[in-house]
Order: C-alpha cells, then structure tokens, then sequence
C-alpha cells in the first residue's frame, strides 16, 4: 500500500515538472520589431544638399511609404512592441524618419521623430446610439407575447 502511494506521488511529481514548462511558456515576453531597421549611423550619414533619392535609397532602402500628396516625402517607419502571454502587444517604440527632397531630388531635411505624433484614440462606449425609444432586456424579450396572430398594421385579424 504504502509503495503505490510513493509511486502516485512520483508519478504527480513528475508529471508537473513536465507541464510547468508549458505554463511557463505562456507567460513568456515576446519582443517584436515591425518597420525598418533604422541605423543612426547611416541615418547620420545623409547631408542635405549633398545627397539625393538614389543615395538615400541605397543607404536605407525602399521608404516604408511615400507621401500623400508629393512622391518627395519618404518616411522609414520602425515599431517595438512587448507582448506578455496573451496579452495584446505594447508598443515600446515607435521612430519615424521623415525625409524631404526638392523638385530636383536631392535631400532638403531629415526629421526624426518617435511616439509623440502618433495619435491615440481612445472610443468612449461600445455601443452605436440609435434613434427611436430605448428598450430594456425584458422589455425586448416579452414585448411581442400576445402581438402575434393579432391584427396590427397590414393585418385585418379577421378571415376573409
């Protein structure tokens, strides 16, 4: 008796030590980078009136996008999120290198900028306001009991 008692208790031991890595991994931080990689010394490296689209290009690559309105706005956009478990991701950082070109293409600024200019919405309720009167629960629930088979609009409620 006393033997497969010590038996369970191995048994139980072993089979947490198993399935405690597995919780464990749950809980794990992920770090992810999203964007380009944007590297300050090449960043430092562009000079406006010196260098131009194909130089920027090959120093960093194709932009993230262009701009809107003018293809003379490139913007390298980078982003570092945590995420613990299941958690939705956080943004840790986030770094926008804007650069301008004249109508000749060659550099005319290089602006950095991070968080600060990304805007955060926040939605006040999860709802959609409706028109019209407002129902409760059980007002939605019973409302119609002893409506159907009587004779509203559309309806005579007799046999022709």
């Amino acid at each position: 008796m006393e033997r497969s008692y010590g038996m369970k208790v191995v048994v139980r031991t072993v089979l947490i030590a198993a399935a405690l890595p597995a919780l464990l991994a749950g809980c794990a931080t992920n770090q992810v980078h999203k964007g380009t990689v944007i590297d300050r010394r090449l960043v430092g490296a562009i000079q406006p009136g010196v260098d131009n689209k194909d130089s920027v290009e090959k120093l960093l690559g194709r932009p993230s996008f262009d701009g809107a309105f003018t293809s003379n706005d490139w913007y390298y956009v980078s982003r570092d999120t945590n995420q613990l478990g299941f958690a939705n991701p956080r943004v840790r950082k986030t770094t926008v290198l804007h650069v301008t070109f004249d109508a000749k293409g060659n550099v005319t600024s290089v602006n950095e900028t991070g968080r600060e200019l990304v805007m955060n919405v926040n939605p006040t309720k999860r709802n959609t306001p409706t028109l019209g009167r407002q129902k409760s629960f059980f007002e939605e629930l019973f409302g119609n009991i002893g409506s159907v088979g009587s004779g509203g609009i559309g309806g005579s409620g007799t046999k022709p």
